[in-house]
């Protein structure tokens, strides 16, 4: 499979749908995957658990990843994914309604990609999504697929 899937890592509903529909009013038809959880997102890519029999090599071209969730919290996810050799190059922006400074600093220091606070206006959102697409699924060259 070499689709360049999304994922997308949101726990509010309402985020997960203006995310969707901002991609669908782009254009950006890429299979998105959508995980509730840190814990679930975890399961999904190492493959394990309600995952167990996901193809590894499925293609994930970028992580959208919010800080704020249940069971284990973004930044946390973004830590494991960068301890382990399988998923360290994989692309993750952190895409958040956090302003902490903080959050901010970990999320760089921890190996995100990029950090982009959710705009509340829903145009200025679209734009940003559509940026992300742009750069992310047209510009941006992924790291290969890991054997």
């Amino acid at each position: 499979m070499d689709n360049k899937t999304i994922l997308l890592v949101e726990d509010n509903p309402d985020d997960e749908a203006l995310t969707l529909r901002a991609l669908k009013k782009n254009n950006i038809l890429n299979p998105v995957t959508v995980l509730r959880d840190g814990a679930e997102a975890l399961d999904y890519l190492f493959c394990q658990g309600a995952y167990a029999e996901r193809d590894a090599n499925q293609r994930i071209s970028v992580i959208l990843l919010d800080l704020k969730l249940p069971k284990i919290e973004g930044l946390e996810v973004l830590k494991r994914l960068r301890a382990n050799e399988r998923t360290r190059l994989l692309p993750v922006v952190i895409l958040t309604s956090s302003k902490e400074e903080q959050d901010l600093i970990s999320g760089y220091q921890l190996g995100a990609n990029s950090y982009i606070l959710k705009p509340v206006d829903f145009e200025k959102f679209i734009e940003a999504v559509r940026q992300l697409g742009l750069y992310w699924l047209m510009i941006n060259e992924p790291p290969p697929s890991p054997h």
